[in-house]
């Protein structure tokens, strides 16, 4: 990468960061200005929500590069060497990718010494069509608080020779890495952690902060690529909640129970419900390590959670939903409006389609009250936006 791609904010300002493989990678979609960026993706959000209330001025980044702190990368030959990038969308290509703008530098570091390693150990790169080679891929996740690095190398079936050697030399390379995972699968896909977890280095797992609770991370956890943003994000969705503590929460779309660990402060109870077991243990384990008593974590359809606490009578005064692009389901929908609590706090990842879902909740019972943009991924598409939703019987906020 050129040194006017590694300023930082102030480079990107003067004209984007000209990536030399943007229009190959397909990791950025918008390789121009910062400030531009915002511009777009605030029109989009007016465009999209502007109906239902005012739009509030996009939360964006001071230093808008080097943000994402899960890297991936693919690996295999050019020209006999062993080379790592991404794939193209099409899998038939992989580009190659020595640095990205994007991605905190320790992962491409780490990246950059596995390269050097494989052909020391006479380990070779998976082939999809024979199906025969050993590395697939590798994810990095880092800690932004903490420090810790999670290195998870996803491998086909066959033996692993030299296992023990080839990491000491990699700890050694690279000292910063806590430590190392092992995923083992027979699906031909690329970037699919395996079935089969084997533990290489360090205790399988890394464990870093957000706003000023501890959350564990494993290969498989969902956790936001952006802790910075995030933060914002979550704080934002909890405020917009304005709880008392006498509230009785659901937490939809839990994942690793972060919104309703940050949620429980304020609340007389938390019902986190998730349909991803791996995604479940680790809510549990991470309110365990926060000591949160006051929340439960089921793993179940939001939908149909939401469903048996309607039939069954129950109460539920806030629901913090944070749904997939694909938005909620019909059936979660129709059990919010049964359920009818005072206040909906809708984090969206798609605009379009939380668009979509509001216009079905305000067409009778909730009107939205505040609607906030944050930027989560500068220098793509992406925006995420959280909306106020509060029952038409509810006194104005």
């Amino acid at each position: 990468m050129q040194e006017q791609e590694r300023r930082g904010a102030t480079g990107a300002e003067e004209g984007g960061f000209r990536c030399p493989v943007y229009k190959k990678c397909g990791g950025c979609q918008l390789d121009v200005r910062y400030a531009q960026q915002m511009s777009y993706k605030q029109r989009l959000c007016m465009k999209l929500l502007g109906r239902f209330g005012k739009v509030q001025p996009i939360l964006g980044m001071e230093e808008p590069l080097h943000y994402r702190c899960k890297v991936s990368a693919a690996f295999g030959y050019s020209r006999g060497q062993v080379i790592s990038g991404v794939w193209q969308s099409s899998g038939s290509r992989l580009v190659r990718v020595e640095d990205c703008a994007l991605e905190d530098p320790r992962a491409g570091e780490i990246v950059r010494v596995i390269r050097e390693l494989l052909p020391r150990f006479d380990l070779r790169t998976y082939d999809e069509r024979s199906g025969r080679g050993f590395l697939r891929f590798v994810t990095i996740r880092i800690g932004r608080q903490t420090g810790e690095i999670l290195l998870a190398l996803g491998t086909g079936p066959g033996r692993f020779p030299g296992k023990g050697d080839f990491v000491r030399a990699l700890t050694k390379a690279c000292p910063q890495i806590t430590t190392v995972v092992q995923y083992v699968s027979t699906d031909r896909l690329n970037l699919v952690l395996g079935s089969r977890e084997n533990v290489l280095y360090g205790r399988g797992n890394i464990t870093d902060r957000l706003c000023g609770y501890v959350f564990q991370i494993s290969g498989r956890s969902f956790f936001q690529v952006n802790p910075q943003q995030t933060e914002r994000l979550y704080r934002t969705a909890v405020d917009f909640a304005a709880l008392s503590g006498s509230e009785r929460v659901v937490d939809a779309y839990c994942g690793v129970g972060t919104i309703g660990i940050l949620a429980s402060a304020g609340a007389r109870e938390v019902l986190a419900v998730e349909t991803v077991a791996d995604a479940v243990k680790n809510a549990r384990v991470n309110a365990a390590l926060n000591g949160i008593e006051n929340l439960q974590v089921c793993e179940a359809d939001a939908g149909e959670y939401l469903q048996q606490l309607a039939q069954a009578g129950e109460r539920v005064d806030v629901v913090f939903t944070d749904p997939p692009r694909a938005g909620c389901s019909r059936q979660f929908l129709e059990a919010l409006k049964t359920l009818k609590p005072e206040k909906i706090v809708y984090i969206s990842c798609n605009v379009e389609t939380q668009a979509r879902d509001l216009a079905v909740l305000t067409a009778r019972d909730y009107e939205v009250r505040r609607i906030q943009p944050v930027d989560m991924f500068p220098y793509t598409r992406h925006v995420e936006c959280v909306a106020l939703l509060c029952r038409r019987t509810a006194a104005a906020i």
